[in-house]
């Protein structure tokens, strides 16, 4: 029996934690190319700020608990976390290695917390002084 893989479907959707500059000019990228993507956040702020972006499907989730962890209602692939906090960053990398066997990036301004991010399932850890990551949209054709 063959595994599914997240380049193996078009139905998965990427999913996309930008509370970010670089990652409010990635979701604008995605949006232009017409991509399949979800937004992920925390707090109904961070959902409010993602539709005003122009993200349709929103996944919002308690961090703070790890029972309330609940797989999103959809298929996730690819997923990319612009980091604004290390620690929210952790969880958020911890949660979504349980939703997806595709490839999670996390794209980070501090060198400092790669092992950590590898660590916790991360499969690429991507540094960034300027922010623009405007390369990674071509990975989501």
């Amino acid at each position: 029996m063959k595994m599914e893989t997240a380049m193996d479907t078009q139905e998965d959707y990427i999913l996309i934690c930008a509370p970010t500059k670089a990652g409010e000019h990635f979701i604008k990228l995605l949006v232009m190319k017409g991509a399949r993507f979800a937004g992920l956040a925390n707090n109904p702020a961070e959902k409010q700020r993602l539709a005003e972006l122009g993200v349709e499907v929103i996944f919002e989730v308690d961090t703070r608990h790890l029972n309330t962890w609940l797989r999103p209602p959809f298929p996730v692939g690819r997923i990319y976390l612009f980091e604004s906090s290390v620690a929210l960053c952790c969880r958020y990398v911890q949660m979504c290695r349980t939703w997806t066997s595709g490839p999670i990036s996390v794209i980070t301004t501090s060198m400092r917390p790669r092992l950590v991010y590898k660590g916790l399932g991360a499969d690429n850890v991507i540094y960034s002084h300027s922010g623009h990551v405007s390369h990674l949209a071509a990975e989501c054709e």
